[in-house]
């Protein structure tokens, strides 16, 4: 397949290193506002700078957008327009209003997919066969300062991920009450799904990065790392003791079998499979609206 991307910041630059690296991919075309940091991508992994959208649309068969999000509505129009099978970066648009309408333009039958990468971290599928009826969860996404983040909040550039995760892979029916607190940089919320509460936090201000995900339920606890892509099941204490005037347990410790792979790798072969057999994306427009809107709930939270 010929493959294009619009926009080479650091997503853009990610898209385009591992298309590079796709069997699949045939020629690879770059586009930015910024022709030479496009040219200079381009000469690093053997594509085409394209001078224009335009011109990189009427050359390929499947398109990355990865501008900043503020300009996602108006750049996926010009690619729906052109009927090319689109992968958007999250969030989908800036707000659920603009993605509602972006959605009402998708042609029946184009492939259009929402790049939520943690959807393909390998812990996620196999964190699901496990997990049956969970008492409690909580998911935590920390991360220093970054320059790459513009235009939206903590709550869309982080926590959204874990939103996602929650809301359509955990727990994908039923209502739920929300209690949040927090900033433009640092958040985090409280979910009740009929009595379960689902703890979420994110950070931009955090000395350490942290990426974890912790489940209790009946018989065992399940603790979950998205970086180093590893699951540790925690059973029931098998003995209580008390020795010397201290307490001692007795636990069973699993650490599950985790084939570890490059998240964005997995997704983008998955992305040009779906556009080469005309398959609907694992993450849909849908779910990507009802992610944005579950983050519009959160930010009103502390825009008081």
């Amino acid at each position: 397949m010929d493959v294009g991307v619009i926009g080479v910041g650091v997503m853009g630059r990610n898209h385009a290193r591992v298309y590079s690296e796709l069997k699949a991919v045939d020629s690879l075309h770059l586009y930015d506002l910024n022709g030479k940091a496009a040219g200079d991508l381009a000469a690093t992994f053997g594509a085409t700078a394209s001078p224009t959208v335009e011109s990189l649309l009427g050359s390929v068969d499947a398109v990355s957008v990865c501008v900043p999000t503020p300009y996602h509505f108006g750049v996926a129009e010009t690619v729906l327009d052109a009927g090319v099978p689109l992968l958007i970066e999250k969030p989908i648009c800036a707000t659920a209003e603009e993605s509602r309408r972006l959605i009402g333009k998708i042609p029946d039958g184009l492939v259009a997919g929402v790049g939520h990468i943690e959807r393909f971290n390998p812990i996620v599928p196999e964190i699901k066969k496990i997990v049956r009826n969970p008492l409690y969860i909580e998911m935590k996404r920390h991360n220093p300062a970054s320059a790459r983040v513009s235009g939206s909040s903590v709550v869309e550039d982080l926590m959204i991920h874990d939103v996602d995760i929650m809301r359509n892979v955990l727990i994908p029916e039923g209502a739920y009450h929300l209690a949040g607190s927090g900033n433009q940089d640092v958040c985090s919320a409280l979910f009740s799904f009929d009595g379960t509460p689902v703890y979420l936090s994110a950070s931009r201000k955090s000395s350490k990065k942290i990426r974890m995900i912790y489940i209790e339920e009946e018989e065992f606890t399940v603790e979950g790392d998205f970086m180093a892509q590893e699951i540790y099941i925690h059973r029931k204490p098998g003995q209580y003791a008390v020795e010397d005037e201290r307490y001692v347990q007795e636990n069973i410790i699993e650490k599950v079998l985790v084939n570890k792979q490059e998240p964005l790798k997995l997704e983008l072969s998955t992305f040009l499979d779906c556009a080469a057999r005309g398959r609907e994306f694992p993450v849909s427009p849908a779910q990507a609206l009802l992610n944005m809107e579950i983050c519009e709930d959160v930010a009103r939270c502390f825009s008081t």
